[in-house]
């Protein structure tokens, strides 16, 4: 295939919104050899790893066991490849090192297969989060020997868990860092510093972001603001589209608005709220979902739930299970999302009838 097909730099805003970023057109295969190669050749000789959501909340717990333990292999792993990424710790680990798992909620009792074996491997498992968990799975991770600990989901974030519960005096940039994470990850927004920390987590290497909370804690340097301002031209560019494709669906007693694109989720939620959506729907590109509520609406990860996902009672994600082939996609690229944003609002409608 034409590399340009897929080239961001060269695709107009317009196209871009509507198809997933290059990575998604490469094969799994080949990527995942690739990150567990990566990920074997890190965790030689290391002592201490942290399996972490690569977002601004689960970066920010990395830098605080980084800073408690004077070191800290990052293992990134979305909520998707959770278990993949306990299975390739469990086969590389050295033994007796310790293993601290942040900001990650397992979507069902298969993810967490693995933690047996990583018990054995490792001296301690400790994890770290704030989401909705349920309370068998909870069971089974405890059992496999690990130290759970789940924070408040509408109090904390995970980076506040894993603030208290590691036996560490923390210099005060690291301790504002944890409260302007849960600032944007609990969807507060009261300080402006949040957005810079999610927006650059988001865009930059876990490493680069690491290096820059550690030095600055949440006041980011000149020359990542400059960075984001550039980045930010496009952003807001797809976040309109995105706006401007949304609609407004009565479900029950909520009105719900329901776009597709890509974009950022958190931004486009907020002004559906200003339009009067008590709960907002954002189909992307790749097939995923973000749903986000409001004080009117926090049920969000029930939906989740229903539709291959999981999260917070304001903000979660899923994947609806619609896509059998490229076809599936094709589909979905051409009608914006269509079949997928029918899975979720049938979901909102079985919370409805209850």
């Amino acid at each position: 295939m034409d590399a340009g097909l897929i080239d961001d730099e060269s695709l107009s805003l317009e196209r871009k919104s509507l198809l997933p970023g290059e990575g998604f057109f490469r094969p799994d295969d080949i990527t995942q050899a690739e990150r567990k190669q990566e990920v074997e050749s890190a965790l030689e000789g290391a002592k201490t790893v942290v399996i972490a959501d690569p977002d601004a909340d689960g970066l920010a717990c990395v830098a605080l066991v980084r800073a408690a333990r004077d070191s800290g292999v990052l293992v990134s792993a979305s909520p998707h490849e959770l278990r993949e990424r306990l299975d390739w710790t469990a086969a590389s680990l050295e033994a007796g090192a310790d293993v601290f798992v942040c900001d990650l909620c397992p979507d069902q009792p298969a993810d967490v297969e693995p933690l047996e074996a990583l018990s054995e491997q490792a001296g301690s498992v400790r994890w770290f989060d704030h989401h909705q968990w349920d309370d068998d799975i909870a069971d089974l991770v405890r059992t496999a020997g690990v130290e759970l600990v789940v924070g408040e989901s509408d109090e904390e974030c995970s980076a506040d868990v894993a603030l208290r519960e590691l036996d560490h005096e923390f210099d005060q940039s690291l301790v504002e860092l944890a409260e302007v994470t849960r600032d944007h990850d609990l969807w507060i927004r009261e300080d402006p510093r949040s957005d810079d920390l999610a927006d650059f987590s988001h865009w930059s290497e876990p490493e680069e972001y690491l290096e820059a909370v550690v030095e600055h804690g949440a006041d980011l340097p000149p020359a990542v603001e400059e960075f984001l301002e550039e980045k930010r031209i496009e952003k807001e560019a797809l976040i309109q589209k995105a706006v401007d494709r949304a609609q407004m669906r009565a479900v029950g007693p909520w009105t719900v608005g329901v776009t597709y694109g890509r974009c950022s989720q958190n931004e486009v939620a907020e002004t559906l709220r200003e339009q009067g959506a008590d709960a907002a729907v954002i189909v992307k590109p790749a097939g995923s979902a973000s749903l986000r509520g409001t004080e009117s609406f926090e049920r969000c990860h029930e939906v989740a739930e229903q539709v291959n996902g999981g999260g917070h009672p304001r903000a979660a994600g899923c994947k609806p299970d619609v896509y059998d082939d490229m076809l599936d996609y094709a589909h979905h690229w051409t009608t914006q999302g269509a079949v997928a944003k029918r899975a979720i609002i049938d979901a909102f409608r079985r919370l409805a009838e209850e």
